[in-house]
């Protein structure tokens, strides 16, 4: 069992009235291991959910956090913010992936936990729009859902009654460094899937089985293989003039 001590301050329950996906603090603590945040950044949260990842990355290191997301309302996830105290480090903004409000090199760091696969896998993606956020020097993590290896037909054939439209986005970990890597926009610091993945997932598989009716604990179930993992990506922008 992975163990995160940071995570392990935050009531369970708070946690498991607002996640959206396999549990977001330990995902985020994980990813930041990578990195080196401290007080006084500027850092994208992207994808941000309900706002947990923002208001731990706020009280964890200090940082000031853009919490961007599409699909949740930024009053609410103010609100939480007031809440947990973190309503002058961190500001919920509403906005697409690709449609983003901010300057080039605004942010010193730019991170995704469980969110950038569903915009990311564009071949573009990330050397027009993600590595632009970040000034030179700066880093930029992503933890996500994938594949230990990948497929020709996308999917370990033990999972082919699972396998919906937004699955297709899960890849492996050696697949999201070589798009990244070959723009030779950044250097990867970290490219690893994390050990015991399911571990982390199988509590929220089964919240959401019991609350929302999903189906994650049969497809974790269904892994007989070990194909299923989280990955985590951190790279450093190189200098312009590398």
């Amino acid at each position: 069992m992975n163990k995160y001590p940071r995570t392990e301050k935050y009531e369970s329950e708070w946690i498991e009235e607002y996640w959206m996906g396999p549990n977001p603090l330990q995902l985020t603590e994980e990813l930041c291991t990578n990195m080196k945040l401290t007080s006084g950044m500027k850092v994208l949260d992207m994808g941000c959910g309900k706002g947990l990842t923002s208001i731990f990355l706020a009280k964890e290191f200090g940082v000031t956090v853009f919490a961007n997301d599409l699909w949740i309302d930024p009053t609410e996830n103010l609100e939480r913010c007031n809440e947990a105290g973190v309503a002058d480090k961190v500001f919920p903004i509403h906005a697409e992936a690709h449609a983003l409000p901010y300057a080039d090199g605004f942010f010193d760091a730019a991170i995704a936990v469980d969110s950038y696969h569903y915009f990311g896998t564009d071949e573009m993606y990330f050397p027009c729009t993600f590595s632009k956020l970040v000034k030179p020097g700066g880093q930029l993590g992503i933890i996500c859902p994938g594949l230990m290896m990948e497929y020709e037909k996308g999917y370990p054939e033990t999972h082919k009654s699972f396998w919906n439209e937004d699955m297709f986005s899960f890849h492996s970990a050696a697949w999201w460094k070589n798009l990244w890597e070959k723009t030779g926009i950044a250097d990867i610091t970290a490219c690893y899937n994390i050990p015991d993945p399911k571990s982390l997932w199988y509590p929220w598989a089964h919240w959401a089985k019991k609350h929302l009716g999903f189906n994650d604990v049969e497809f974790l179930n269904a892994d007989t293989g070990n194909q299923i993992t989280i990955f985590a990506l951190v790279a450093m922008k190189k200098n312009e003039y590398d």
